[in-house]
């Protein structure tokens, strides 16, 4: 793609790399039969392809976002399965991020979709917070329907109808300490306990910490760190996210002077995908950028690392069918395919594939908040799917798509490590 920034303008470092990613743009729409978005609604603006127009204008003309860019910017889930499909390399993560902080600085929103923004922002990263507003959930549910009814407030409906009835106690995993490996230790990882999910299913934390010492690896939980960013960076909100980052390094570098980890262990697979990609976002940083680089490249999915040991056999082998649903920050963002189905397969479980698993469930970090409408019906269509296969329960490894296919499913919706837990020793998940 042809593009005309000015030498000033290509002065700001931030410019100077959409550049580049827009260079690279053949305009060969590839891109639109794999964008969720463009397939449930039909138009080019709201395909990878149209926004990269949008965006290109916006900044090459250095003006300020309007209504219709924010539109279909909003509507992108940040699935990235764009990128899987793009054969000239064009890196639209980073394209629409930077579209996303230009936004967020030059765009005034409505009052209420301000409001809602700051609320997510202020509670989704902080467990205790998040804690004490899903337990007042329950005395809004009643008026979720009414909501849902008024379009400023249709997020709140959305909050209130994705909230669970009870919330889990919380788990002395997420607490900063050491779990001891059994017998001779194999290896020495930190664990990214994470925000969100650490409140809704603790027991991801809790089954991969069992699974991991029973197989020889030490766990830490190093204190200081917190929520990856990936919730704030992809409203736009650049300063909270880099903070959230900068915090991260610190704790897992301090950890790392203590003694070699062998990998950050990441259960979220949203967060994986930004935390691999802490290198880029502190780049600019002389105090983070090497430190940064460091930590991404020691960033590993749970499944990403548990296929570099050497498993025993299974010590239960349950034969139950698995519909297996790759999340997109798993299968677009760090690109693991393989290693969760075999891990799957190899602990004794008949692993299936749904039909157009590369499109979106539509939870996406807070979509299925701020476009519900969207969301909804692409969490229609993958149930639809997941269900055609047959299979007994749903194995997947990101929290945010565990909530949102529950939330329209029959089958159990589980964690990918929580069956691996029981396949090797543990407890048997929860309504499996």
């Amino acid at each position: 793609m042809q593009t005309t920034f000015s030498s000033a303008q290509l002065a700001d470092p931030h410019v100077a790399e959409s550049e580049k990613i827009l260079r690279k743009c053949v305009h060969c729409g590839f891109c639109t039969a794999t964008c969720p978005t463009y397939v449930t609604l039909g138009n080019e603006l709201d395909s990878p392809r149209g926004r990269i127009y949008l965006i290109k204008d916006m900044l090459e003309n250095g003006r300020p976002a309007d209504k219709q860019i924010v539109t279909h910017i909003d509507r992108c889930l940040s699935c990235l399965s764009c990128m899987t499909t793009c054969p000239s390399g064009v890196n639209y993560m980073h394209l629409v991020d930077h579209a996303r902080a230009h936004i967020e600085k030059t765009y005034n929103r409505p009052l209420a979709d301000r409001l809602v923004r700051a609320l997510l922002a202020a509670t989704l990263p902080y467990p205790r917070r998040f804690r004490a507003a899903l337990k007042l959930a329950g005395f809004g549910r009643p008026f979720a329907k009414l909501f849902a009814g008024m379009p400023a407030l249709k997020p709140l409906a959305s909050m209130l109808r994705l909230a669970p009835a009870s919330v889990p106690a919380a788990s002395p995993v997420s607490q900063p300490g050491r779990h001891a490996p059994r017998g001779e230790r194999r290896g020495r990882v930190a664990l990214l306990t994470g925000c969100a999910q650490s409140v809704l299913e603790p027991g991801i934390n809790e089954a991969t910490v069992r699974l991991l010492t029973r197989l020889g690896v030490e766990v830490v939980v190093p204190p200081g760190e917190g929520c990856c960013g990936a919730l704030v960076h992809h409203m736009g909100k650049e300063e909270a996210a880099l903070a959230a980052a900068r915090k991260n390094v610190d704790a897992w570098t301090r950890e790392i002077e203590r003694g070699a980890l062998d990998a950050i262990v990441i259960t979220a697979s949203g967060c994986g995908t930004t935390i691999k990609d802490y290198g880029f976002m502190l780049r600019l940083d002389p105090a983070y950028a090497d430190k940064a680089a460091k930590v991404s490249a020691l960033a590993k999915d749970i499944t990403e690392y548990l296929a570099t040991l050497d498993l025993p056999e299974p010590s239960v082998k349950p034969g139950l069918t698995v519909a297996y649903h790759s999340a997109c920050s798993m299968q677009h963002g760090q690109k693991i395919t393989r290693q969760p189905k075999e891990l799957l397969a190899r602990a004794g479980f008949f692993v299936k594939e749904p039909r157009e698993g590369h499109l979106c469930c539509g939870s996406a970090g807070t979509y299925n908040i701020l476009q519900p409408e969207i969301s909804a019906r692409l969490r229609d269509r993958k149930v639809k799917n997941i269900e055609a296969t047959g299979a007994a329960l749903v194995a997947t490894g990101n929290i945010g798509c565990i909530t949102q296919i529950a939330s329209a499913a029959k089958l159990p919706v589980v964690h990918t490590v929580a069956l691996l837990d029981w396949a090797y020793g543990g407890p048997r998940p929860n309504g499996v």
